[in-house]
């Protein structure tokens, strides 16, 4: 647990001069084939963990693991500009309260700004209050923790080394860190942690419990990374208890950032803002063919081709209701007489045509009628023709939509411009309950799409919100 009260360190570190420069007396000789080298500084201030010597052990044995000669200090003198040019990541394990000075501060900043890595652990995120630049760089600050309790994480990203092997959810017993600020919308989450599965848990209490499970809806972050400052960033909240560190689900947890930070795998980090990916531009998971032809994935682009038709794409994992659907499309024919479209709306189905009759399609086509052309809801409402002209890209080059739906309200952005606001007033085809799907229209229609994401929305924001419906 975090004490309130500020507390000496309890052991001075032993320092070697090395070219005129103070590094730990742990320094770890060149092994065998080491390539790289990793800095652990576990200074503490305030609070200290007796967790710190197994979590240096067990960075020592990843580290070796990948090859990784590993030193270990609580001496912030070795935070000079030659010495951390020596490693490629400095992991900040548990350290409390103010650790470095200003020149220090200024000497970790310049390291970042030229490639380095950071690893925060656990208590890394209770540490130097008063430095914005370390704030913004570990993610979120630390504001108070319940017991010690077994919680549930859901795992968001299992493409990043440090999530990779996890199971969607994962559970484990830890001291469970509130933080100052959520985080989700400038970092990129890795894990979340479920509040309705402990105690304590501080981070979404403005939601009923049964929508606290999702974790588009702003679950409170437990692990992300980042690139920040010209470096890179990654942070786990576990490893409070001792027990962490010999447990291998963790151990691989930690090994992954260690692996990311050190820069030796990569890994998308780019922040969340609230989106999911549901297409990850190699696979089709979640997606169902319905009707003749398809979608070919094209991995080098991280995009769908369309293939034959009349079919429909449709994502059948998960049933929609208020949201903002974000994607990329591409006509390929130079006179822009390709055909497609995305739809919304539709009640599950394997006929096509279910979603022509019980949805609605915001149109694909810059060369058919007003209320059947790009940014059109097909067949019912044109699209603001001189905002769409404005904003369409041609043939060939990349377009993007963002379809917002809540309520009955549906309304179309084109690269940004607001091109559509239609509301819908038939009862068979109401938007508060369907699904999506991409249209693959024919053998001459060749429309590509990527950057599928979508962020679920609060049914109560904005004009068109059904009444009584928020969570």
């Amino acid at each position: 647990m975090r004490s309130t009260l500020r507390i000496g360190l309890a052991t001075a570190a032993a320092a070697l001069l090395v070219g005129g420069l103070t590094v730990p007396a742990t320094s770890a000789p060149d092994g065998a084939g080491a390539r790289d080298r990793v800095l652990v500084f576990s200074k503490t201030a305030a609070f200290r963990h007796d967790s710190i010597p197994e979590g240096i052990a067990a960075l020592k044995e990843l580290g070796a693991a990948d090859r990784l000669a590993v030193d270990t200090t609580e001496d912030a003198s070795a935070f000079t500009p030659g010495n951390l040019a020596r490693y490629k990541a400095v992991v900040f394990l548990s350290t409390t309260g103010d650790v470095l000075d200003a020149a220090q501060q200024k000497a970790f900043e310049g390291y970042v700004a030229k490639g380095g890595g950071h690893l925060g652990v656990h208590a890394a995120a209770d540490t130097e209050y008063d430095w914005d630049h370390y704030g913004g760089l570990v993610g979120a600050w630390f504001q108070g923790h319940p017991a010690i309790q077994p919680a549930t994480l859901r795992v968001e990203d299992h493409k990043h080394p440090a999530t990779r092997e996890l199971p969607d959810a994962w559970q484990r017993t830890d001291e469970w860190y509130n933080y100052r600020s959520n985080p989700r919308d400038k970092v990129h989450v890795l894990a979340s942690l479920d509040e309705t599965t402990y105690s304590g848990g501080t981070m979404n209490g403005d939601l009923p419990q049964a929508l606290r499970h999702a974790p588009s809806r702003g679950d409170p972050t437990i692990a992300w990374c980042q690139n920040y400052g010209g470096g890179r960033a990654f942070y786990t909240g576990g490893g409070h208890t001792k027990e962490s560190y010999a447990d291998p689900a963790f151990r691989g947890h930690l090994r992954g950032g260690l692996r990311y930070a050190t820069g030796k795998v990569a890994a998308n980090c780019r922040p969340n803002t609230g989106y999911r990916d549901f297409f990850n531009g190699e696979t089709l998971d979640g997606w169902k063919q319905a009707g003749p032809g398809g979608f070919a994935v094209d991995p080098a682009k991280g995009a769908l081709d369309s293939q034959g038709g009349m079919g429909l794409l449709w994502y059948q994992a998960k049933e929609l209701h208020s949201y903002s659907l974000k994607l990329d499309w591409k006509m390929s024919s130079a006179d822009g007489d390709d055909n497609s479209g995305v739809f919304v709306g539709f009640p599950a189905s394997d006929d096509p045509w279910s979603a022509v009759d019980k949805g609605y399609e915001i149109q694909i086509d810059a060369t058919d009628a007003p209320d059947r052309t790009t940014g059109a809801v097909y067949s019912f409402q044109s699209a603001d023709l001189a905002a769409r002209d404005k904003a369409l890209k041609p043939p060939g080059e990349w377009n993007s939509y963002e379809i917002k739906v809540r309520g009955e309200r549906l309304q179309v952005f084109l690269n940004g411009v607001e091109v559509n606001d239609f509301t819908n007033k038939d009862p068979e085809r109401s938007l508060t309950d369907g699904y999506i799907g991409l249209q693959n229209h024919g053998d001459s229609d060749q429309v590509s799409f990527r950057k599928i994401r979508l962020k679920e929305l609060n049914p109560t924001s904005g004009p068109g919100a059904l009444p009584g419906a928020g969570y």
